[in-house]
């Protein structure tokens, strides 16, 4: 039998970007486990984030030759853009911003693609 891999770490959400008067809800603030200074995030960086979240009705799947059922999980993805100061906390741009809601939620920051 094999192992299962886990071809991620996790993170978790701290806010939207800020300043003192505003904040800018297209950039997230993500805090990956095991990171704690500047050049330890170099290696996430360009690394694809998804957060993963339940919804309470199934959507209908857009590809019905696909043979995938309908579940009520779904995903937004995000990348990983650059470091925010020096405690290992980094900045995430996502194709929708991420909802309030996610603050102090669990994300999955995926280890590809490879810059290797």
């Amino acid at each position: 039998m094999s192992q299962h891999i886990r071809l991620y770490t996790k993170g978790i959400v701290l806010g939207y970007k800020r300043s003192l008067h505003k904040q800018h809800p297209n950039t997230s603030l993500i805090k990956i486990d095991g990171v704690t200074t500047r050049k330890e995030t170099q290696f996430y960086m360009g690394k694809r984030i998804a957060f993963v979240y339940r919804v309470k009705k199934t959507k209908r799947d857009p590809h019905p030759r696909a043979n995938h059922k309908p579940n009520k999980v779904r995903v937004m993805w995000g990348r990983v853009m650059r470091p925010h100061g020096n405690s290992g906390v980094v900045r995430a741009k996502f194709r929708h911003n991420l909802p309030p809601k996610a603050m102090g939620a669990t994300v999955r920051v995926m280890l590809y693609p490879s810059r290797l």
